[in-house]
């Protein structure tokens, strides 16, 4: 049994999909598809989320919005049963609709998970209808009905026994070869609907791997593989064929976008393949990740990481920056749901580095501002060169205003002011 996931890009268009489905055709294993909303659906419904969350005028226009986007694809996709498919995508709308006109809880977290959580609901019953539609026949599974999590919302913590025994039960591929079932959502015990994570289908896939003991996992991307830096940013980035499990860990904690960064341990765990492959060009090669045993020479990684904030903690009364401190600083951002990119410490000042949210960020900041000195730079970038040299280092930081500069054996980080 194999298991292909196909993100937003790959399923953002009428051709798009034709594609994915000719992709799952050659598959003639047995198959589980995970897919994504389709193209830039997830920022749409955050958009929903917040004004719906925030009582905003605009939600009739933002259903308006998805509907057309999705029933557009619909008409360019089915020669026939197009209204067929539009009754199943309306009966979503529909429940959308009912959650967005009640009144929102006093939980935001909690109303992103239902309404984003529809991105990937509609596009898989679209791709799922398509798939029948072309003779690969597939059942469409509700993965919040498999994947059990807490109840720690938009990151939420996979209850993996559990979930064990629901994915055997919903997976059998008797009768069927082909499953259709969605990246990132997930459901709680007392079914509440959960996120893994911003990017999370990979995740997904991984998971389901592991549980199901999968022969390999395939990412479908619109790059030729993983990268050793994005290609719309260095035109002279190159794919690098084979990576080994720990070296695709240490560049998704850096930054890398290619792989979630929780999605490499339940594969390692079992020495499961992952395969980035072209969606473009599926009969190339691409990269695969595992386990490899010798010393590989790598080249130079380079991952930029946009919108950042840092930000320089120094104690109101002069004291040192001490476990207690830290202890509070650490406790602040998991209130606030944020996470470290880079630590800096000095007797009396605590420099760190997390993504920007615009939501949060007032609260964050008048928070600390009751123990600390607190000084913040909006907008600066964090650039990692791993596998680094001083030629490739003057290269990309030659002319930059650079706040913060880290520099370990393998990696070199420098935090950069774009202001």
């Amino acid at each position: 049994m194999k298991i292909f996931k196909f993100g937003g890009a790959s399923v953002k268009s009428a051709e798009a999909i034709k594609q994915a489905a000719k992709i799952i055709g050659t598959e003639h294993a047995p198959l589980i598809v995970v897919v994504s909303a389709m193209g830039k659906m997830t920022n749409k419904l955050e958009a929903l989320c917040s004004d719906y969350f925030y009582k905003k005028n605009g939600i009739e226009a933002h259903i308006e919005d998805i509907r057309h986007f999705h029933y557009n694809i619909i008409d360019s996709l089915f020669e026939k049963n197009a209204e067929q498919v539009k009754n199943k995508i309306e009966r979503l709308l529909l429940e959308l609709h009912q959650i967005t006109v009640s009144e929102p809880s006093l939980c935001y977290d909690f109303e992103y998970d239902r309404i984003v959580s529809f991105g990937e609901r509609i596009s898989t019953a679209i791709v799922s209808e398509y798939l029948n539609s072309v003779s690969l026949s597939n059942r469409l599974v509700d993965i919040r009905t498999a994947l059990k999590t807490d109840d720690n919302y938009r990151d939420a913590n996979i209850d993996i026994a559990l979930s064990g025994e629901f994915c055997k039960k919903a997976f059998t591929f008797d009768g069927v070869q082909r499953y259709v079932t969605q990246g990132f959502i997930a459901g709680t015990t007392t079914n509440q609907t959960t996120t893994l994570g911003r990017e999370g289908s990979d995740y997904t896939a991984a998971i389901l791997a592991n549980l199901l003991d999968a022969e390999s996992v395939t990412i479908w991307k619109d790059v030729p593989g993983v990268m050793n830096a994005d290609p719309k940013i260095f035109t002279e980035a190159e794919i690098m064929p084979r990576i080994s499990y720990k070296e695709a860990v240490e560049l998704s904690h850096c930054g890398a976008q290619i792989i979630h960064p929780k999605t490499i341990k339940p594969l390692q765990n079992k020495d499961i393949p992952l395969r980035v492959k072209s969606f473009v060009n599926p009969e190339a090669e691409g990269s695969v990740i595992l386990s490899i045993k010798e010393k590989m020479e790598m080249p130079p990684v380079y991952i930029v990481k946009k919108n950042q904030l840092l930000l320089t903690l120094s104690p109101r009364d002069f004291s040192f920056v001490a476990e207690e401190k830290l202890s509070h600083i650490f406790a602040t951002l998991a209130k606030y749901r944020l996470k470290l990119h880079l630590v800096q410490q000095s007797a009396i000042n605590f420099t760190f580095l997390i993504d920007y949210n615009a939501q949060t960020f007032d609260a964050f900041i008048d928070e600390l501002q009751q123990t600390y000195e607190v000084l913040y730079n909006k907008n600066v970038t964090l650039l990692t060169i791993r596998h680094y040299n001083e030629r490739i280092i003057e290269k990309l930081t030659t002319g930059k205003n650079i706040l913060v500069e880290q520099r370990s054996r393998l990696t070199a980080r420098f935090v950069i002011n774009e202001n």
